[in-house]
């Protein structure tokens, strides 16, 4: 599985800036234990091979603030960040999958903007 890393806060608090990952583009995952659409989304990540960060909340005041501060308050995990922008649960990383938005978000080249799609509309 290697696509992953876990980190957890038990000492300092980190800053909104810091909820998205490095380099504009990564992908923070917040987790909590016992989770099964927390484990449903970084299976959803690791499929498609894309490396991500997974930030477990445990029992301590200073993750949950951590939490709380970098989701405005989301009362629920997992919560999905894509560089700076939260995408917010399971649900909606699938709907904005459906959409189309993901590989924008990502910055990944769109299938259909490559023409690999389009081919198949013409086939008889």
């Amino acid at each position: 599985m290697g696509h992953r890393t876990l980190l957890n806060f038990q000492r300092s608090m980190p800053c909104p800036d810091d909820m998205g990952a490095e380099g504009g583009q990564g992908v923070v995952i917040w987790t909590n234990r016992g989770c099964s659409a927390c484990v449903k989304a970084k299976q959803f990540f690791e499929r498609k091979k894309i490396n991500y960060t997974e930030r477990r909340i445990k029992g301590d005041r200073t993750s949950q603030l951590a939490f709380a501060r970098a989701t405005g308050g989301a009362k629920s995990v997992p919560q999905i960040f894509i560089g700076s922008v939260h995408v917010g649960g399971f649900d909606d990383l699938l709907n904005v999958e459906r959409r189309g938005q993901l590989n924008a978000l990502l910055g990944l080249k769109d299938e259909v903007t490559e023409g690999r799609r389009w081919p198949r509309f013409f086939r008889r």
